[in-house]
């Protein structure tokens, strides 16, 4: 009979551990939390020094029940939930759920999935690190109190089941502050000018890039300087003043934190960090491989940290060595520099075995997680290996006191990039041409290359660059990036077209209630500092119920300042101007998950609901008719004609009602200011006082 005990989170580790372990030990799953706050009600006492109360959660009877039985067995309990704040707290609930305070209870944890791993872990068992757990404790009862105290608010502005968070209300004010910043934008007019070179002995041209002066760099921002500088140097003669080649080193990558993962998985495999997070979690618990059984392929998902184990250094290092060449296995590393936030105890996201080749899983693995695990097999090798050396060759070519330059560079060695590339790294160019001129190189003026460009507006976020700068605002930690993004995506919130996030008008509406009435709750900074106090928690070096009591008191003055304001705002019906067509009622306007719609009010006896399409008060350019405001499938915003699809009128911005006095195409407002819709029209004025 089995004499210890092991307690998992995950039903998928169980047979795995159990068959590194042995006889002697029965491994049981928790899945996941067994004790939380309750849903009915905020389940935080502000009044008995914010002690939180925690219940059973529902469906996990049973599984208690079949724990406690083997608790009475075991002479031992291990408690292995993940090594990270949430484990810890699973932990320390399995610990009062199963009243274990008189038991011989250990916490044990490990950082992959494999026999070492395991039973090494058994031998450095601990206590429960109960700071750990009071920075778990923290972070939830503070987003139950924002969650509950808002949320309502929000219901009753917006009058559907909407939600207020303590971080995804910061994530939605950070897309929304970005959708400002584009439509606020305004094209800025640049030119290039390139020269091509006949040189002497050489077939093909050489294609200068105009650099500015001899004495310093200067940008070309109209066709009228363009002139000037093709006037000044009409006639003049193109020499070589300076010929550099020199050796540039690539450094490699570090190997994936959880965020760099949800990144260049987004970025290369177009995962959604929802679906990167998923195939890890599977990678980590165990995959069953044909002649090994289940297996944990990479080591824990949910780290910011870049250490690597001096195991895993040492089985790289000799895995390179053999099978690239000595000359590609890096001897020394960089190191990420520590910062506050690293949960040190934890490595990067890398293979459990270097030696198991993502090949050798064709079989054993589905598509989707075996383009993963290959990406973070290539990220990790490439990490331990030798920097990229590149040969460059620049050069200077002067012409009437004006520069151009031209400059190339080729792969001397490859390092790391036999591996892994990014996107991002440069293409290695033909140095062959450069590489033969010199000082006296004669050149002879073929023909300019000039190209009109345009200055572009921020991008719109990505699920990528969202997550990279939550990252670097130090909002959220590892494990809050994915379910953060997910959770405004299903409150429509925000939407995805293609890989691009776009707010929708529901977003807007949201986000400006949260920026009027908690503005320190969507204020980057302050969850930014947040989050560092949540971590002195973890530290042992704040009390986490002080950090509480300090929150606490500013929330509950906005929320009640907040009910005020929100009880005498007119929440009643908007009239439209239409008809019901089955009953002859004026329909109204309501609100719905996606936004407004128009509904009969004789409901429910009469059911009838049509689009709402908001006029602007402005008149199609091209037909004359109203235009209004619709939606995309997805529930992006756009303006066109109500006439559509007859009239193919169409923008994302909105039209003002003024044409453009230059080529007669519709006016669209930009911040404080009227653009031309037409994209080789740079007509730009600024925006009547009235419009605004």
């Amino acid at each position: 009979m089995a004499k210890y005990l092991v307690i998992v989170e995950s039903p998928a580790k169980v047979k795995t551990i159990k068959k590194f372990l042995g006889s002697n030990y029965e491994v049981m799953a928790s899945n996941g939390h067994v004790r939380d706050l309750p849903k009915s009600q905020m389940g935080v006492s502000p009044e008995n020094d914010f002690e939180p109360k925690y219940i059973t959660i529902r469906g996990k009877g049973d599984i208690l029940a079949a724990l406690r039985k083997e608790v009475k067995k075991a002479e031992k309990i291990y408690l292995a939930t993940d090594p990270d704040r949430e484990g810890e707290a699973i932990s320390w609930h399995l610990l009062e759920a199963l009243k274990l305070q008189n038991k011989k209870v250990y916490r044990i944890t490990f950082n992959e999935i494999t026999k070492n791993a395991v039973k090494d872990s058994l031998k450095n068992a601990r206590a429960i690190d109960m700071d750990l757990v009071d920075a778990q404790q923290a972070r939830r009862v503070l987003d139950r109190m924002v969650g509950y105290q808002i949320s309502p608010l929000l219901w009753a502005k917006v009058k559907r089941g909407l939600s207020a968070g303590r971080v995804q209300s910061v994530a939605l004010r950070i897309i929304c502050d970005r959708e400002d910043e584009i439509n606020a934008f305004i094209p800025e007019e640049y030119w290039t000018l390139d020269a091509l070179l006949d040189v002497k002995g050489e077939k093909k041209p050489l294609c200068a890039h105009f650099y500015g002066t001899t004495e310093e760099k200067r940008a070309i921002s109209s066709k009228e300087e363009l002139d000037e500088i093709k006037k000044a140097l009409k006639g003049a003669s193109y020499s070589i003043s300076d010929v550099k080649k020199g050796e540039r080193v690539k450094k490699a990558p570090l190997p994936f934190t959880t965020s760099t993962l949800q990144q260049e998985a987004s970025k290369v495999l177009n995962f959604s960090t929802q679906k990167t997070m998923r195939l890890a979690q599977q990678l980590y618990e165990g995959v069953e491989i044909k002649g090994s059984g289940t297996v944990g392929l990479i080591t824990y998902l949910r780290t910011d940290s870049t250490r690597v184990s001096e195991e895993a250094e040492a089985s790289s290092h000799k895995f390179i060595s053999e099978t690239y060449g000595s000359e590609y296995a890096a001897e020394v590393h960089t190191r990420e520099k520590s910062a506050k936030k690293i949960q040190d105890a934890h490595e990067a996201i890398r293979p459990t075995d270097v030696s198991r080749l993502p090949s050798q899983l064709k079989d054993s693995l589905g598509r989707d997680l075996l383009r993963l695990y290959q990406l973070i097999w290539k990220r990790f090798v490439a990490s331990r290996m030798a920097p990229a050396v590149y040969e460059t060759t620049s050069v200077k070519i002067d012409a009437n006191g004006y520069r151009f330059t031209v400059a190339a560079s080729s792969l001397k060695f490859q390092g790391f990039m036999s591996v892994y590339t990014q996107e991002d790294d440069e293409k290695a160019e033909n140095v062959s041409m450069l590489g033969s001129l010199s000082r006296d190189t004669e050149l002879a003026l073929k023909e300019y290359d000039a190209k009109q460009h345009f200055t572009q507006p921020p991008a719109h976020y990505t699920e990528a660059s969202l997550v990279r700068t939550l990252e670097e605002l130090g909002i959220g930690r590892p494990s809050t990036y994915a379910p953060t993004i997910t959770t405004i995506l299903a409150r429509r919130y925000v939407v995805k077209e293609a890989k691009n996030i776009y707010v929708t008008e529901l977003g807007e509406a949201v986000n400006k209630i949260m920026k009027d009435a908690f503005p320190s709750i969507v204020n980057v900074n302050f969850t930014a500092n947040l989050e560092s106090l949540l971590d002195s928690v973890e530290e042992g070096a704040v009390n986490w119920k002080t950090v509480i009591a300090n929150f606490y008191p500013d929330l509950d003055e906005a929320v009640k300042k907040a009910e005020k304001e929100l009880e005498s705002v007119d929440i009643a019906d908007e009239v439209s101007d239409v008809v019901c067509d089955l009953c002859g009622k004026q329909m109204v306007i309501k609100y719905g998950p996606h936004g407004k719609f128009l509904a009969c009010p004789g409901f429910p006896d009469c059911r009838n609901t049509k689009p709402y399409l908001e006029k602007i008060g402005v008149l199609c350019p091209k037909c004359g008719k109203e235009v209004v405001i619709r939606k995309t499938k997805k529930g992006r915003r756009y303006y066109s004609c109500e006439s559509s699809p007859e009239c193919d009128f169409m923008t994302w911005q909105r039209p003002s009602g003024k044409l453009c006095p230059e080529c007669g195409q519709a006016l669209l407002e930009k911040g404080n200011k009227l653009v031309c819709a037409n994209e080789e029209c740079s007509h730009v004025e600024a925006k009547a006082k009235e419009n605004k």
